[in-house]
């Protein structure tokens, strides 16, 4: 599998962690943050300094990913309303930032998350009520699914915590129902898990054929008190199913990147310590032929 890790988790100095990076076999750069800027937001000469140290290092970049459309409200938001406008700006310069750097993947979130449920037997006048959240949210991403398309990129799309797309089935089903071929999950299942989500077999199951991207993390998460905390790979909720998710990655031939999200921080040490910690873990399980 190609590895790869979100290079904030290493280091805002982009430079640094490719040296990191390249040190510990990982050849897969994933931009979020560079330097002081989320990416998109770089000057050209930025941008030339970022492939000039990429190519320096002899890495590749697996995606541009932004946090576009995070949070915003479905059922408060039209796509002519001013904050829709202004993440859709935010993409376009995503876009362009990917098609600088030679990059054909982008990743959004979609929307913040609302109680929409389908009800059956009964359940749809009692439960469900009039949902229209579901078809509002298809609404608000068609412009988003189109720009992928005019500009020939592949749009990614996180499995996120309090987002509309939460789950496997839910990806699966907004994938759908948009009917695009550039539109494809970034799978997250520390993140799904979190919503009561299985990650195997059920959510991989689920998006196994429409999967462009994996973030791995693990967490510990307890709903009651709704608290999360994060942990080192193997050592969290996620543990029991890391194993699984590699050897069903490689037995269905997976050609994406598998990119480490680092964000664990053990007590009284740095973000980079976090890093070094479980980078070997990472590299076991993921990266066995």
């Amino acid at each position: 599998m190609k590895l790869g890790v979100i290079t904030d988790g290493i280091s805002l100095d982009y430079g640094k962690a490719l040296q990191i990076m390249r040190q510990d076999g990982l050849q897969y750069a994933e931009l979020q943050s560079v330097w002081d800027k989320e990416i998109g937001d770089h000057t050209e000469e930025e941008l030339k300094s970022i492939l000039e140290l990429t190519k320096k290092n002899n890495m590749n970049i697996a995606a541009v990913s932004r946090h576009l459309f995070m949070g915003l409200p479905v059922m408060q938001t039209e796509v002519d309303s001013e904050a829709y406008q202004a993440q859709y700006a935010r993409l376009l310069r995503a876009i362009k930032t990917a098609k600088y750097l030679g990059v054909d993947k982008v990743r959004t979130m979609s929307f913040s998350k609302i109680t929409n449920i389908w009800g059956y037997h009964g359940a749809d006048s009692e439960m469900a009520g009039d949902n229209k959240a579901w078809a509002h949210f298809l609404k608000l991403f068609e412009p988003i699914v189109q720009a992928a398309e005019d500009y020939k990129v592949t749009l990614l799309m996180e499995t996120a915590v309090n987002a509309m797309a939460f789950s496997g089935y839910l990806a699966r089903r907004m994938i759908r129902d948009l009917g695009s071929s550039h539109l494809k999950v970034l799978w997250d299942p520390g993140n799904t898990i979190c919503n009561g989500d299985v990650p195997f077999p059920d959510a991989y199951e689920e998006i196994r054929d429409v999967l462009g991207h994996v973030h791995i993390k693990d967490i510990s998460f307890s709903p009651e008190k709704a608290m999360v905390w994060s942990r080192p790979i193997g050592q969290g909720d996620m543990a029991v199913y890391w194993e699984d998710i590699a050897d069903a990655l490689r037995k269905d031939g997976y050609e994406g990147v598998v990119s480490l999200e680092q964000m664990y921080r053990p007590d009284g040490k740095t973000l980079f310590d976090g890093y070094r910690e479980q980078v070997g873990e990472f590299k076991r399980i993921f990266g066995q032929e």
